[in-house]
């Protein structure tokens, strides 16, 4: 197992924009998600039939599981994104929901490591126009490949891959601290050059399952990290000249 947990250099100035979006995405989980994962859906709301009616759509055995179903497969039914049934609203909605503990913890861990520093380069208002650019690429681009499916799509990782992908390009000089659990052969952080840790992202973690996997169903939204990636690339060549906006310590 390797997890980064750090990165070095990092600027001086304050990422408020990086920490804002961190609070929002936590906040929406705690005081929403999480409330609604333990609540019974109400069968009177209209969206519990649509959302049977998707479930038997998939092949899914419905009276195996409509004991389990819960207010929050509702919510997430309501402002996922849907590709059969795209919105504008789910477009950017989609982005502050979460599956559960792992999926938040594990998006917000990328965006903390990673997002200061392309925060330093674009200054906060131009991150977060970055941030919320990239998830929509990111999320178009999943959807070229899955037009008519009535699966939610959500979470921020389309919108953090785009953090990721100008990160690699403007940042290639940097090093990334990395958690190794190899029990029992080894336990312990290494230095790892941030190409190399975000190629493996794009290329191992991303794009190979995407290929094997491809026309397959998973849990995974593999195509919307590879194109929130590849669009922080496009917006990284751009904006390449431009001066950091901050200090740098």
């Amino acid at each position: 197992m390797f997890i980064p947990v750090g990165d070095t250099p990092n600027p001086s100035k304050f990422a408020w924009m990086t920490w804002g979006l961190m609070l929002i995405n936590i906040g929406v989980f705690f005081l929403i998600s999480l409330p609604l994962m333990n609540a019974t859906p109400d069968p009177g709301d209209p969206v519990y039939a649509l959302f049977l009616e998707s479930m038997r759509e998939r092949g899914i055995a419905v009276h195996q599981f409509r004991d389990q179903i819960t207010a929050y497969d509702l919510l997430v039914f309501r402002y996922g994104f849907r590709p059969a049934e795209a919105t504008i609203l789910t477009l950017f909605s989609s982005m502050f929901l979460h599956g559960g503990w792992a999926h938040l913890i594990g998006n917000m861990l990328y965006l903390w490591i990673f997002g200061n520093n392309v925060e330093y380069r674009l200054g906060a208002l131009g991150f977060l126009g970055m941030y919320l650019a990239t998830g929509v690429i990111a999320t178009l681009f999943f959807t070229l490949f899955v037009p008519g499916s009535n699966v939610p799509l959500i979470g921020a990782s389309g919108a953090i891959s785009g953090v990721l992908g100008c990160y690699f390009l403007w940042f290639p000089r940097n090093t990334v601290k990395v958690f190794v659990f190899l029990f029992p052969f080894y336990l312990g952080f290494i230095y790892v050059p941030a190409p190399v840790v975000l190629g493996v992202y794009l290329l191992i973690d991303n794009l190979l399952p995407f290929l094997v996997l491809m026309g397959a169903s998973s849990g995974v939204a593999y195509g919307a990290h590879i194109g929130g990636f590849l669009a922080g690339l496009v917006i990284a060549l751009v904006l390449r000249h431009k001066a950091p906006r901050g200090g740098r310590g």
